[in-house]
């Protein structure tokens, strides 16, 4: 049998948070830019811009609390909603020394403190009384974001300083291509990693395969890309449909599977409707464009 999530949250509701990040980060953060480029390359930037900077990064995940507050609150399944316990203050601990911490080890603590505010939300988050445990390890994606961005970067940035020494333009863009190749396997292990929670005595995960499932996103990447970002919604879709149906939820009795009810092409020309209202509203719509999207989709999204 199958039974339908839900996201009830309407983009009025979102909206006075959406205006505080639009105003406090987005804004400040587009004309920071702007004064960066009309730096002259003789000309170091002043450090008030890079302190403008971390207070903007500050702002951000602060601000970024409430609005994953409110998106959870609104998701439910059969009908009913989850809960958040979370403090406001314990994030603001979590995150002013999680930031401390990882200039103090020069990036070295970053992925302990990625995991630390992920399983902030996942751990203070509830259905019928039940929290939910997150199990993925800092370790773990240390390891991941070692091997499968930081080195291949690394290494790839000095083998095209060597191949192309002053050839700049050649070289970015050769760069961005395999770049882009790198990110595949990386962003295929960085949501595995995060699709490992515990509810009762479940364990929900992927089931996946790294060829295939590298292959899905390589595909839908290029035609992304191919297209000039139009066919971009569609690719969207399409992983999440495929990713939904590779995750399970395992206890030692029971296997439960995910699934959704396809209907890509109108969901394609909604999601593109949707985009098209917030660009021409400079982003004030994206509210509405998260609230429809969410429910549009999370509301053909089952567990059986």
């Amino acid at each position: 049998m199958k039974n339908y999530f839900g996201f009830n949250l309407t983009g009025k509701k979102l909206l006075p948070i959406w205006l505080v990040f639009y105003f406090l980060f987005i804004v400040p953060y587009a004309i920071l830019i702007i004064k960066m480029k009309n730096i002259q390359p003789e000309t170091s930037p002043s450090v008030m811009i890079f302190i403008f900077l971390v207070f903007l990064i500050l702002v951000a995940y602060l601000i970024s609390f409430y609005l994953a507050k409110i998106m959870i609150e609104h998701f439910l399944y059969k009908e009913k909603s989850i809960s958040f316990t979370g403090k406001f203050g314990k994030f603001v601990g979590l995150i002013l020394g999680g930031l401390l911490l990882s200039i103090i080890t020069l990036g070295v603590y970053l992925a302990w403190f990625i995991r630390s505010i992920y399983s902030f939300f996942v751990n203070n988050s509830a259905y019928e009384n039940e929290s939910f445990t997150f199990q993925g390890k800092g370790g773990r994606l240390f390891i991941i974001l070692l091997l499968t961005l930081f080195l291949p970067i690394f290494a790839l940035t000095i083998a095209m300083t060597m191949i192309y020494p002053g050839e700049v333009s050649t070289s970015y863009i050769i760069i961005q291509i395999i770049t882009l190749i790198i990110m595949i396997p990386y962003m295929y292990y960085i949501y595995k990693w995060m699709v490992n929670i515990d509810y009762k005595h479940y364990n929900i995960k992927w089931e996946t395969e790294f060829w295939r499932s590298c292959g899905k996103l390589a595909l839908e990447i290029l035609l992304s890309i191919i297209t000039i970002g139009i066919y971009a919604p569609m690719a969207m879709i399409k992983l999440y449909a495929y990713f939904t149906e590779k995750t399970i939820a395992q206890s030692n009795e029971v296997k439960r599977t995910f699934g959704f009810d396809k209907d890509n092409m109108n969901d394609f020309l909604f999601i593109w409707g949707q985009i098209l209202l917030t660009i021409i509203t400079l982003g004030i719509y994206y509210p509405w464009l998260i609230s429809k999207t969410g429910k549009r989709i999370l509301s053909r999204t089952y567990l059986e």
